[in-house]
C-alpha cells in the first residue's frame, strides 16, 4: 500500500501503565502479512508514563495514542479506542493474546461481506498447564482450534473485530454494552446483522495458571456478565435467573464436552483437565449468581486489574 492511503482496521489495545506490558502483541501485530495496512489505537493513562518506543510503528500504517488517565474498566477504555480509530474496522486484542500473521489480512477480506463481526479461532499460547486448559475451556471452548468458517451467534470476547460505524451507533451505552461482549454480539443479532467465525486464522491466548489468580476471575467475570445480562431486569426475573445459577456450571460443563468433540483440541487433555474445569465452572456460577443478585459490585475493576500483567498470574514455565 503506498503513502496516502487509509487503513483499512484499526487494532485497539489497552495498557493500563507502560507501553512494555504491550510489547508483545505488538511484535506479532508486525508480523501481520499487511500490517502496512493497519492503524494501531493505543489506550493508555498518559503518554509519559506510556514511554512508547515509536520505532515499533514505522511498519503500520498509523499510530493512535489516547490519553484516559487511570484504566479502571477495560471495556470504557476500548470504547474510547473505538472513537480514537480512523479505519472502518477495529479489532480487539489484549496483551496476553497473540496473532497468527495471516490474521489482519483474513479478517479485513472476511469484513468486505456484511458481517458486523469477524472473530478467529482460538489457540492455547501456554498449552503445558491443565490449569491454563480450563481457563481457555471455560472463556473460549466454542471457537477453540476451530475446524470451519460459519455463521454464528457467539464470538471470543477481547478478541474479535466489528465494524466501527455499528460499534459508534451504540453513542454513550458503547462502554457499557462492551462489558460483556455477548450482550453486544446478542444486540448485534436482534438488529438483523450476523456474526462470522473464521477458522483461516487463530489468535493464540495465554491463560492464567495461577489458581488462586484463576477462580478470583472466574467469579468476577461471572459477575460482571450476569450483570451486564440483567440490566434493566425486573426483580422477578433477576430473582428467577439466582434461583436457577446452581445449574449454570452443569450446562456449561456439558456444553464444553460437546464442543470439545468437535474441535482439535489434543486429546490428551481431558480427563487430566476436569477437576480444574469444574472449580472454576463452579467458581464463576457463583459469580453469576451474585450478579443477578446484587449487581457487578466492584467486578468492573477488579475484572480491569487481572486482565492485565499475565506474567504476574504465570507459574514459572507454565
Amino acid at each position: 500500500m503506498g503513502p496516502g492511503h487509509a487503513a483499512e482496521m484499526s487494532v485497539v489495545i489497552v495498557t493500563p501503565d507502560r507501553y512494555e506490558t504491550i510489547r508483545g502483541t505488538i511484535a506479532h501485530l508486525q508480523e501481520q502479512t499487511v500490517r502496512n495496512r493497519l492503524e494501531i489505537v493505543i489506550v493508555a493513562p498518559t503518554l509519559e508514563e506510556l514511554g512508547v518506543d515509536r520505532s515499533d510503528f514505522t511498519c503500520f500504517n498509523g499510530l493512535e495514542i489516547v490519553q484516559v488517565g487511570s484504566v479502571t474498566s477495560s471495556a470504557a477504555a476500548r470504547a474510547v479506542g473505538v472513537r480514537a480509530a480512523h479505519a472502518p474496522v477495529v479489532a480487539f486484542v489484549e496483551d496476553h493474546s497473540y496473532p497468527a500473521p495471516g490474521w489482519a489480512e483474513i479478517l479485513i477480506d472476511d469484513h468486505c461481506r456484511p458481517w458486523a463481526a469477524v472473530g478467529p479461532a482460538m489457540a492455547n499460547a501456554n498449552p503445558q498447564s491443565l490449569i491454563s486448559w480450563a481457563n481457555l475451556l471455560i472463556e473460549y471452548s466454542p471457537w477453540l482450534e476451530a475446524t470451519h468458517a460459519r455463521v454464528i451467534n457467539h464470538l471470543p470476547g477481547h478478541n474479535s473485530s466489528y465494524k466501527r460505524n455499528l460499534l459508534l451507533a451504540y453513542g454513550p451505552r458503547l462502554e457499557t454494552i462492551l462489558e460483556a461482549e455477548t450482550i453486544l454480539q446478542w444486540d448485534l443479532q436482534s438488529r438483523g446483522h450476523e456474526l462470522f467465525l473464521e477458522a483461516a486464522t487463530k489468535m493464540y491466548h495465554l491463560n492464567m495458571t495461577r489458581l488462586r489468580s484463576s477462580l478470583s476471575l472466574r467469579f468476577h467475570s461471572g459477575r460482571l456478565f450476569a450483570a451486564a445480562r440483567a440490566r434493566g431486569w425486573t426483580p422477578q426475573r433477576r430473582l428467577l435467573y439466582t434461583g436457577g445459577a446452581p445449574l449454570i456450571p452443569l450446562v456449561r460443563l456439558c456444553r464444553i464436552l460437546s464442543q470439545l468433540s468437535r474441535s482439535r483440541t489434543p486429546p490428551g487433555v481431558m480427563p487430566w483437565v476436569l477437576p480444574a474445569l469444574v472449580a472454576g465452572l463452579t467458581v464463576d456460577g457463583v459469580g453469576e449468581m451474585v450478579g443477578y443478585a446484587f449487581g457487578a459490585g466492584t467486578a468492573v475493576e477488579r475484572s480491569a486489574e487481572l486482565e492485565f500483567h499475565r506474567d504476574k498470574h504465570l507459574i514459572k514455565g507454565k
